[in-house]
């Protein structure tokens, strides 16, 4: 796999630095910058100067020298008293064609075309693009998606689908195991009201042909909000769905029935939806609340044991002394309520327990809105405490913000009702027809339609990836299948651009590297940028932050229209040049396939 050309430079600087400062300097992080003065920046100096109570200067003074090339230009070989800088020979990578001394010591570092070119050619044709994997035999289990049971996915489960799919993608490519945990709320008071009502009304039931996809989740809830509305009204009725509940709970065959159906028509759903979306979630990865229940009493007994919950008011509480409701007064976590019922607490103890006994998971994330970042912090703590969590498995709340309307408030019908997630998506995909439309005039109804699914979906997927997870978004589908600005279609309309290219080269034309000759600064602009991918998903998988990617990738189409402008492809003025460029074309079309498979977004050749 190919090493960065950042990582390069810090080996070389930090050999620098440890031949002039000896041991003192050998751990040192050389804190290698992209620059605007240089190709990069050494800014690990200072901090050194200063633990070893030195010059800056005369220290990055030395540090270049040692550095330099011989006979390179750009190298203040004098220290700060004037006198010639005492330079030991450092053996180097050879990729550093220049070195200056900025500032009270900074290293402006100017890279040789030869490293950038050959770099590139490490690169091109490698399916991971010279990208190593860094998290090798270490397992992730991830909890994202999370819808209920007989209702529909509405724009809210739009963003924890999205960004877990885009992490999944992620993590798998930096070499982990990943087991995708699909929590379904399978479970609960509201399948007496639902089961009752099926039995006193089995006309509820559709006609077996209607048992699909979105006909499924239509009779569940139409049943939803009739059984509701009969609940409310009707007192008799009410007390035979909760006495239901019980016989639910208690295994009774023909509620086990009807509960098993109604999972089973809702999953049907659920995968349509998934299928719509194009993300990785299929029904072995569904493991609903109901998964949990034989394990509930046996934490509860467990954690009153161990000391960690006590009885407070006739229900089983965990405390903690720095969380405080507003009146000042201990918020617990209930892991028992009085009723003798279990709540969503013990059911998430329950399942850290099995995923990292069971799964032998070594990180565990969760993919929830911020909403919950409380109710987490209670869990997660709750579970060190009792040894659940041991050290060294990781537990994190991947955090989200909320879905807005152009008018900066929950996005939501004109009606004020949630907005149906199938009905996003066909939006969506509407939207599109027009921008295909508009970029191919030509194209028939049904070619538009296909084309408009690819780009719809993938702006639904993107404009959720591109923003900061922590942060709320507008939805807004006519900005986001704009054909300008920072949108997935305009990154695929730049990937089919960049394949029309390669396919218009001269007959014979190699998408070759030639490390001999020199570039074009256009040129070194996009080897540079495109050297940055390993980095970029170093932090990406290190901060859950798939928004960095977005960035890059967007980032590099701009590049690279800058470098097609001024860098002449199918005209390049001989053959080497041609092939040298045609490789840079390619390597960056291939980077751009890549990020956007990682994000979950299709890259067509031709749009």
């Amino acid at each position: 796999m190919a090493k960065a050309l950042s990582e390069i430079l810090a080996d070389d600087v930090r050999a620098a630095l440890t031949a002039v400062l000896g041991d003192a300097a050998r751990d040192a992080d050389p804190l290698i910058r992209p620059s605007d003065h240089a190709d990069f920046q050494a800014n690990g100096v200072l901090p050194l100067a200063k633990a070893v109570k030195g010059n800056p200067r005369e220290l990055a003074t030395k540090v270049a020298a040692a550095l330099a090339p011989a006979g390179a230009a750009g190298v203040d070989s004098a220290d700060a008293s004037g006198q010639p800088a005492a330079a030991p020979h450092v053996p180097t990578s050879g990729v550093i064609a220049a070195v200056e001394v900025a500032g009270p010591g900074f290293l402006n570092l100017t890279l040789t075309d030869a490293a950038l070119a050959g770099q590139a050619a490490e690169r091109l044709g490698d399916p991971r693009l010279g990208v190593a994997p860094t998290a090798v035999g270490q397992t992730t289990v991830i909890d994202y998606s999370q819808p209920n049971i007989a209702k529909e996915m509405h724009v809210g489960h739009l963003r924890s689908t999205v960004i877990g799919d885009a992490l999944v993608r992620m993590l798998e490519f930096d070499g982990r195991t990943v087991v995708r945990q699909n929590h379904l709320g399978d479970w609960g008071t509201q399948f007496g009201m639902l089961i009752q009502y099926l039995v006193e009304h089995p006309e509820a039931r559709p006609a077996e042909a209607e048992h699909s996809g979105q006909a499924a989740i239509s009779w569940l809830t139409a049943l939803y909000r009739d059984a509701r509305a009969h609940f409310e009204a009707d007192a008799q009725f009410a007390d035979r769905a909760r006495k239901r509940v019980v016989t639910l709970q208690g295994g009774d065959e023909e509620s086990l029935a009807a509960w098993r159906e109604m999972v089973a028509e809702s999953k049907r759903y659920f995968e349509d939806v998934y299928s719509r979306l194009d993300v990785r979630l299929v029904d072995a990865d569904a493991v609903g609340e109901s998964f949990y229940n034989p394990y509930l009493a046996e934490v509860a007994a467990d954690l009153e044991q161990r000391g960690v919950a006590v009885w407070s008011e006739g229900a089983l509480c965990v405390f903690f002394d720095d969380i405080k409701g507003p009146d000042g007064d201990p918020v617990p976590l209930i892991v028992r309520k009085s009723d003798g019922g279990f709540g969503y607490a013990a059911t998430d103890l329950a399942a850290i327990r099995y995923r990292v006994d069971t799964l032998k998971a070594d990180q565990i994330l969760y993919v929830v809105d911020s909403r919950q970042a409380l109710h987490f912090r209670m869990v997660f703590e709750t579970a060190r405490r009792a040894g659940y969590l041991p050290e060294g498995v990781e537990a994190v709340h991947v955090q989200f913000g909320s879905v807005l309307g152009t008018d900066g408030k929950p996005f939501k019908t004109r009606a004020g009702k949630t907005i149906r997630l199938i009905e996003l998506l066909d939006s969506a995909v509407d939207h599109a027809v027009a921008t295909v439309q508009e970029k191919n005039p030509d194209l028939d109804a049904d070619a538009a339609r296909t084309e408009a699914k690819i780009v719809g979906i993938g702006a639904v997927k993107y404009a959720d990836l591109s923003t900061s997870r922590t942060k709320d978004y507008v939805f807004d589908l006519d900005r986001m299948v704009s054909l300008h600005g920072n949108t997935s279609v305009y990154l695929q309309y730049a990937h089919a651009r960049i394949h029309s290219i390669l396919r218009k080269l001269p007959a014979g034309t190699a998408a070759r590297v030639h490390p001999d000759l020199e570039l074009e600064p256009a040129e070194r602009k996009l080897a540079l940028h495109l050297d940055d991918l390993g980095a970029t998903l170093a932090t990406v998988t290190e901060n859950f932050e798939p928004h960095r990617l977005a960035s890059y990738l967007y980032a590099l189409a701009q590049t690279f229209s800058d470098f097609y402008e001024n860098c002449p492809v199918l005209k390049a003025p001989t053959d080497a040049v041609r092939e040298n460029r045609a490789a840079l074309v390619r390597l960056t079309g291939e980077t751009l396939k890549l990020g956007l498979a990682l994000l979950g977004i299709a890259a067509p050749e031709q749009l």
